[in-house]
């Protein structure tokens, strides 16, 4: 069967080739994982250099990781000599395929909204595969927010107003997050921000086809990714819903959610099936799928399809947040 891809808009034309040559100049295969690993390292500078001299505070904490694993280190972000009482605050898990990244990569996201609305964030060094496979980024991310949640005191936040965001294979994390809070009793959160996500490791939809070769984050680095996550287990039968949002049998329970996408991505079809799977429940979701939007589309500031993104993306945390 021969799968047409829907065009990118044109005004991405210039950002997605900017993002191939920086992000994507290896192309990501079993063998140039840790070369890949290198070229993204060398995209996100120290923090210290990304903070700069703006008025926000930051360190590092090592927490009790999973049991009979080691400790999960998290970084936290908030306004310079603490955030106002009451104020909310945002779990981050970074993207990457859970075989690339690192804790800092999107923490400007976070430095913003402790600029802009005194907000808490943390974010989340996860163990990343072949060398660790799932579930061991999912439970590293469920460890992290579980102290995080039982922190909020002393990180100077409203417990009632955390959320959980990530974006691509951090979007599928937050929605290992929802689903490992709801089936082991733990808290929930105030609502969780799924972009683009990565959740399901068969990639046997239509869009997954339509960009076989072309695109950012394309088939070929999907498949590249669940195998190192899952190995032989992949596609069969044996896989967790927290390893595997897309094989949940039930989506019932979870805290509101946000999800988008682009409609020239990989990820398309899956996200729109999952928020189809939400609403099914009686759940809370809210769908965008952003005509042209390649993955990481809304990195290209100038393009009108990335400020109506932004926008919508602002208006739900501001909107479930109370901000």
């Amino acid at each position: 069967m021969s799968y047409v891809p829907v065009p990118y808009d044109p005004e991405l034309a210039e950002g997605l080739a900017a993002f191939l040559a920086a992000v994507e100049s290896v192309p990501l295969r079993a063998d140039t994982i840790l070369r890949n690993r290198e070229i993204f390292a060398g995209l996100i500078p120290p923090m210290e250099e990304i903070v700069g001299d703006r008025p926000v505070e930051w360190w590092d904490v090592d927490v009790p990781g999973p049991e009979g694993a080691p400790d999960v280190t998290l970084t936290v972000v908030r306004p310079k000599g603490g955030p106002a009482p009451g104020a909310a605050a945002v779990y981050e898990i970074h993207g990457g395929g859970m075989i690339l990244g690192t804790r800092f990569f999107g923490v400007e996201s976070l430095i913003q909204a402790a600029l802009d609305h005194g907000m808490v964030g943390v974010t989340v060094e996860y163990r990343l595969a072949p060398e660790h496979p799932a579930p061991a980024a999912a439970e590293d991310c469920y460890a992290g927010y579980l102290w995080t949640a039982g922190h909020a005191g002393e990180l100077g936040f409203d417990p009632g107003r955390l959320v959980v965001s990530g974006f691509s294979a951090g979007g599928g994390l937050t929605a290992s997050v929802g689903i490992l809070a709801r089936d082991r009793n733990g808290p929930a959160a105030a609502g969780l921000y799924i972009g683009a996500p990565m959740i399901d490791d068969r990639n046997s939809t239509v869009s997954s086809h339509q960009y076989d070769g072309i695109g950012a984050w394309d088939r070929n680095n999907n498949d590249t990714a669940w195998t190192a996550l899952l190995g032989d287990r992949r596609g069969g039968p044996d896989v967790l819903p927290h390893e595997v949002p897309a094989r949940a049998a039930d989506l019932s329970g979870l805290p509101p959610v946000f999800i988008e996408v682009g409609a020239a991505e990989v990820f398309r079809d899956e996200a729109v099936e999952f928020a189809g799977r939400v609403w099914a429940t009686g759940g809370q979701a809210e769908l965008h799928v952003w005509a042209g939007g390649h993955h990481g589309f809304a990195s290209t500031p100038g393009a009108r399809v990335s400020r109506a993104a932004l926008e919508a993306r602002h208006s739900w945390f501001q909107r479930t947040l109370g901000i």
